[in-house]
């Protein structure tokens, strides 16, 4: 364990000394996610990628692979030296080297106390509840949900396939989850089920998460021909649902879900407390929660990201694994989503609008304004952003609910394991 550190006084350009010293593969690896955290501004200025997540991302890892310097000096056994950075130290395996590393690195405390516990998730989660209408789900429930569910078609295929291509069991659920595009309950459940891949995964998912901001029209624009696109949703006689009713909603559901499934506990409490929150009229809470709250927390979750993304950590063998697992997870989702789009569209006389079916796959509200977006590039006058809504928070339920099980059910899996195994033969 290292007892301290010592930076070592090796010229006045040690990013560049040290670039010069790292293995070929490492050099390259840096160059590479330097370039890409340059592209990540850039698309984000642009209105191509989140801005809000992507950009100190970008910066982040930009900074993170190019202010690498020396802890030891070079030696033949050795000859790239012990290399560090003053950011963070991911991978500390106990807490006197956690105490040292929060003496050391800028960024260790906030990854310490809100990322690697999941508080940041929670944060970001009650932030995002401030600002969702559930109502939007409660007008209608069976057709919000029933998009959502389609939309998981990623997160349970993802598994399997996992397996199949070596992954363990903890590593598999937690990749998979992928599928279900929101951030917290992945960050969430990596934590629990694969501590070791926690890093990489959360990573990956974000980093694809930003992405589908880009992707999905165009995958839209592949599977829903232009004249479905355009389909304009009839008017609906909906009742008016008063805040009190989406209190009680709330009340009940987090009950409910606690109930069966309290491993997310802290989820679902986060997410309905930032909708009590908004329906009360708490407007001191609310603008806490809505804004500071939300966007620190989402800005910092962001940044820590970026300097996740250094390249020894990327360049571990499981992470391309991770990378077409995740690619693989989302792109069914979306597909999911949008067959149960077709269903409904089929079900009521071909009046909905199947391109509702994208904004299951939770990220809300990114894919709602996707799927808006991309009805109307078709149709001005179609306005589909109230169902898209509801099948996205819809889908923030359901991906805290899979993450649950998979908790739940490899944890189950995993204890039956190790009782087999003390259990001598015969």
């Amino acid at each position: 364990m290292m007892e301290s550190v010592e930076i070592l006084d090796l010229g006045l350009f040690q990013g560049l000394a040290t670039l010069a010293a790292s293995e070929p593969k490492i050099m390259a690896m840096r160059i590479f996610l330097i370039a890409l955290g340059f592209l990540f501004i850039y698309l984000a200025r642009k209105g191509v990628l989140e801005s809000l997540i992507m950009i100190p991302m970008g910066l982040g890892m930009a900074t993170i692979n190019a202010g690498v310097l020396f802890w030891e000096q070079p030696t033949a056994e050795n000859p790239s030296g012990e290399q560090g950075t003053l950011f963070l130290n991911a991978l500390a395996k106990n807490t006197d080297e956690v105490v040292t590393w929060l003496q050391i690195d800028w960024l260790q405390p906030i990854y310490t106390l809100t990322f690697s516990n999941g508080l940041i998730a929670c944060l970001v989660l009650m932030g995002v509840g401030v600002l969702l209408d559930i109502g939007f789900v409660m007008a209608r429930p069976f057709q919000s949900m029933f998009i959502a569910l389609c939309a998981e078609l990623g997160t349970v295929l993802a598994f399997p396939l996992a397996i199949a291509m070596g992954l363990p069991l903890g590593d598999a659920a937690s990749v998979a989850t992928i599928g279900g595009a929101d951030g917290p309950m992945i960050l969430f459940t990596s934590l629990i089920l694969s501590p070791e891949l926690f890093v990489p995964i959360t990573v990956v998912a974000y980093l694809y998460l930003g992405l589908t901001y880009g992707g999905y029209p165009y995958l839209i624009k592949l599977l829903v021909p232009e004249h479905i696109r355009a389909i304009k949703m009839p008017e609906e006689n909906l009742p008016e649902i008063t805040s009190e009713e989406k209190i009680v909603f709330c009340v009940i559901a987090c009950t409910v879900l606690c109930l069966l499934f309290p491993v997310a506990a802290p989820l679902f409490l986060s997410l309905f407390l930032g909708v009590i929150i908004r329906e009360s009229d708490l407007i001191k809470y609310a603008e806490v929660f809505g804004g500071t709250v939300l966007y620190t927390a989402t800005f910092f979750l962001g940044l820590l990201l970026g300097v996740l993304c250094e390249a020894n950590t990327l360049l571990d063998k499981s992470v391309l694994i991770l990378l077409v697992l995740g690619i693989f997870a989302l792109l069914l989702s979306a597909i999911g989503g949008i067959l149960g789009g077709y269903i409904l569209y089929f079900a009521t006389g071909r009046k909905y609008n199947p391109v509702i079916g994208i904004a299951g796959v939770s990220c809300v509200p990114t894919c709602a304004k996707v799927a808006q977006k991309s009805v109307s590039s078709a149709n001005p006058d179609s306005i589909i952003l109230p169902h898209a809504l509801g099948a996205s928070i819809s889908g923030v339920i359901t991906s805290a609910i899979f993450a649950s099980i998979f908790i739940s059910v490899v944890k189950k899996m995993q204890a039956a394991e190790r009782l087999a195994q003390a259990i001598p033969p015969g």
